[in-house]
């Protein structure tokens, strides 16, 4: 089979790419290496990726290249890439989202129209959900963003809709509850943990550290990524969560057992757009497409830190 991976280089992206190469697909990676955070490490994370006879890379914008081309023939299509960041999409930034998680992702879906794909799996995310009334978050519960860039995946998702509707593109959405791991994006909270605790810097925790992340490794991600593209499912969405729920103080504590260490910890102003808590219901995901998380909180914060010691040197 052959598969298209969008935003190949990004966190996410590059592991679905390995994966899929093992499991014997030939794998076609587009990513345009925005600089919302070092290029370098985006070209690192698909270091293992270059070498092999499968993959090839095409440096473009998914705006700028012939997608019909692309699509011509493709079995799957993994929908990986998007400006990524709730902090960062406010103000003259959200044109940039409006136009990598919207415009994109419409183009993509127009392309997949009549091409016989098995499936498209599209990354969605728990944003859409905003500030919840209840928990866990069942995917039929309100979904109200409380950031532009939840608003633009909440968008991007009513896109493939209204293309499966309509076209019968073979859609599946996946919402991901704060993936974690070694590639991590390093604005993400357990990236500047785990450094700054590696480096004896203080940790900065924006809010009181009351609120809570349900986190998932990203291995379990990968895997219901595949899963979502040999299920015999409907468009979903589904949440795709660890089941690892924790409050961040709790979880300086727990990379403070990792490390072996203790921190210092520094309380910021909570930002606009972060919400109180998240925490995944998979019942969805577990009966339809066989979803079950693998990796604890715990186990996944040893190889993120191992992964990160080896970057620092």
């Amino acid at each position: 089979m052959k598969a298209v991976v969008t935003g190949v280089a990004g966190f996410i992206g590059s592991h679905l790419a390995e994966r899929l190469i093992k499991e014997g697909m030939e794998v076609v990676g587009v990513d345009a290496f925005l600089p919302y955070y070092s290029p370098k490490q985006k070209e690192a994370n698909i270091a293992s990726l270059k070498d092999q006879p499968r993959f090839r890379l095409i440096k473009a914008n998914l705006l700028s290249i012939d997608l019909e081309t692309l699509l011509s023939d493709v079995d799957l299509v993994f929908h990986m890439a998007a400006q990524p960041g709730v902090r960062a999409s406010w103000g003259h930034n959200f044109k940039e989202y409006a136009r990598n998680n919207l415009e994109a992702t419409q183009e993509l879906l127009e392309a997949a129209r009549g091409k016989g794909l098995t499936k498209f799996i599209h990354a969605s995310s728990s944003s859409v959900y905003g500030e919840v009334q209840k928990l866990p978050i069942s995917e039929t519960d309100p979904l109200r963003p409380v950031s532009p860039y939840g608003v633009t995946k909440l968008a991007a998702e009513k896109l493939c809709q209204v293309y499966a509707a309509n076209f019968s593109v073979p859609v599946t959405m996946l919402r991901f509850f704060t993936v974690f791991g070694p590639r991590q994006r390093p604005d993400m909270a357990i990236h500047r943990f785990i450094v700054a605790a590696i480096k004896e810097e203080p940790i900065e925790i924006f809010g009181d550290g009351s609120q809570t992340r349900d986190f998932t490794y990203v291995a379990d991600v990968v895997e219901a990524c595949l899963l979502a593209a040999q299920a015999d499912s409907g468009i979903g969405p589904y949440n795709i969560g660890g089941g690892s729920r924790v409050a961040i103080k709790d979880l300086v504590a727990l990379i403070e057992k990792v490390l072996d260490t203790q921190v210092k910890i520094e309380f910021l102003k909570r930002q606009p757009g972060d919400v109180s808590h998240t925490h995944s219901d998979t019942q969805r995901a577990r009966e339809q497409l066989g979803f079950k998380p693998q990796f604890d909180l715990e186990e996944g914060l040893f190889e993120e830190a191992a992964w990160l010691r080896s970057q620092l040197g």
